[in-house]
């Protein structure tokens, strides 16, 4: 995932930036690559920067992580964009579990990442449980009957819908993007008839 920088007049602080961002890039492609939480030498040495001059930019790897999840925020947005969630309650719930496990996919290895360090680092917690907030309240705006459910109900459908569902189901069952998409719906469907 490419990021982009603003242009600024000052060209020291173009360099920065631009360092900034190649290390920034450089901790993602790896985390997409090796399936793993690189390290600090390990994102120094593929952005083509010394330790030295990671630590400058980042006082340590949750401010890196978190500058990522800054710089990744418009992107986030146009994963769960929609400008339109009318239709039937299965025509939503389609739509809805559609969107959410094509964003996982993209999503599967950061996301693997951050739950990986945030025992680590308070603000990484607490920017991955901001995210399951709004995660929860973009669900509620598909589907609005969540909301007004029995509280069990209510959270069995955000466990239904969550990523460690979809994970389970595409990494420790092996199942397709298709089987994952027809059995979500189908417990969502199931759970929201029976409110």
């Amino acid at each position: 995932m490419t990021l982009k920088i603003a242009p600024t007049s000052d060209g020291r602080r173009q360099r920065s930036e631009r360092s900034q961002v190649a290390i920034v890039e450089a901790a993602l492609t790896l985390i997409s690559e090796e399936k793993q939480v690189p390290t600090a030498q390990q994102i120094a040495d593929r952005a083509g920067v010394s330790i030295r001059s990671f630590f400058r930019h980042f006082a340590d790897m949750d401010a890196l992580f978190l500058s990522a999840d800054e710089m990744l925020g418009a992107s986030y947005e146009t994963l769960f964009a929609v400008s339109d969630r009318s239709g039937t309650l299965s025509q939503r719930i389609s739509h809805a579990v559609e969107l959410y496990g094509n964003a996982f996919e993209q999503l599967s290895d950061l996301i693997l990442c951050t739950q990986a360090l945030a025992w680590r680092f308070p603000a990484l917690q607490a920017r991955y449980a901001y995210h399951q907030k709004r995660l929860r309240n973009e669900l509620e705006l598909w589907l609005p009957e969540v909301a007004t459910s029995l509280r069990t109900q209510r959270e069995a459908v955000h466990a239904v819908a969550s990523f460690e569902m979809w994970h389970r189901l595409r990494e420790h069952q092996r199942l397709s993007q298709k089987s994952c998409h027809e059995i979500i719906r189908g417990l969502v469907t199931d759970l929201l008839a029976n409110r």
